[in-house]
């Protein structure tokens, strides 16, 4: 495959930003071509200001792209999807953060997420294909719901099983079965461009 049509991954952090332990940071220095949606100086918990950061590292790719989210990263993705004037390959949405309960502790209260502006969740069919990857045990998101979420996406359901949030606090380090969905999501858009 030339390097041309090796697709940027784009990753798309949750409000906690880029944490050097974390799978999707492990998996960007493994990749010939990754990007991070970088952190936010200021309006951290501004949806428009990390949908507009995402929107500008998407925008500065030469080539295919796929999107690889994590957390509120995904709310960030599902929310620029719908305005975005780039075409995807697909999106890989690992342990989505819903935003519209209450999260634990230590996190974003609902009012701060709610003036911050990311609620009501987009629940329209995703522009691009997408598979989201659910924990049966995230504190931050129940797995109906977030099984619910996908439904709406048109987004294929992976059960990850019991995984927590998918993070450094629950144990992940590497994840090496990112790789192998971004894989299949770069072989499923190949197909479709195809036909």
């Amino acid at each position: 495959m030339n390097s041309s049509s090796v697709p940027t991954v784009v990753f798309v952090p949750g409000l906690r930003d880029h944490v050097a332990v974390h799978w999707q940071s492990m998996l960007a220095d493994r990749l010939e071509k990754a990007r991070t949606v970088p952190p936010l100086e200021r309006d951290k918990l501004s949806r428009h200001a990390r949908v507009a950061a995402l929107d500008n590292v998407v925008s500065e790719v030469d080539g295919p792209v796929v999107l690889v989210a994590h957390s509120a990263g995904v709310m960030t993705t599902v929310h620029w999807a719908h305005r975005a004037t780039r075409p995807v390959l697909g999106a890989l949405l690992a342990t989505p953060a819903d935003l519209e309960l209450a999260l634990p502790e230590g996190y974003p209260t609902k009012l701060e997420l709610d003036e911050g502006g990311w609620n009501p969740i987009p629940r329209q069919r995703l522009p691009f294909p997408s598979i989201v990857a659910a924990s049966r045990t995230d504190r931050l998101g129940r797995y109906r719901r977030i099984a619910g979420m996908a439904e709406t996406w048109g987004s294929r359901l992976v059960d990850l099983g019991d995984v927590g949030h998918l993070n450094p606090a629950s144990g992940y380090g590497w994840w090496p079965q990112a790789e192998e969905l971004v894989d299949e999501l770069v072989t499923m858009a190949r197909a479709e461009i195809s036909r």
